[in-house]
């Protein structure tokens, strides 16, 4: 069994920007969640509030659940981006690029509290993470052929 060298190329910068734009943006969620809590009140460790209990309960609920969604997602997002980067660093820092902003309007829409607004924009994250796991099948497949 044989080993495969792998080469960084110098475009992968990219896509380690692009890295870092995904953790700002799931900052920036984070952070309207905990303003969500304040303004609907719902304290900590309360992961969604009760209808029963709460009023603003969905729309507090949809807040959360924009960022809970995104974090669900983010596993196959970084590794597809960082992997398919390999063989793929403009494309994949491209999709990456776009997928981030598709998942920002995805989160405002979802934060609307009309949950069918999530997809309005956000629906083109789709493509974006189809995109970048075609480019980590390139690189996988690649490796393979040798």
């Amino acid at each position: 069994m044989g080993a495969a060298m792998v080469e960084v190329p110098r475009e992968y910068g990219y896509v380690v920007l692009v890295l870092i734009s995904y953790g700002l943006l799931n900052s920036w969620m984070s952070y309207q969640v905990a303003n969500a809590r304040r303004k609907y009140n719902v304290p900590y460790p309360t992961l969604y509030a009760v209808e029963s209990e709460n009023k603003d309960a969905k729309l507090f609920n949809c807040v959360q659940r924009g960022h809970q969604n995104s974090l669900e997602t983010l596993p196959l997002f970084l590794a597809s981006l960082l992997v398919g980067g390999i063989r793929h660093p403009l494309i994949s820092a491209g999709l990456g690029a776009f997928y981030t902003v598709a998942r920002f309007f995805y989160f405002r829409g979802y934060a609307t509290g009309i949950p069918s607004n999530r997809l309005k924009i956000g629906r083109l994250s789709f493509p974006a993470i189809f995109g970048l796991m075609a480019c980590t099948a390139s690189f996988g497949i690649s490796l393979l052929r040798g």
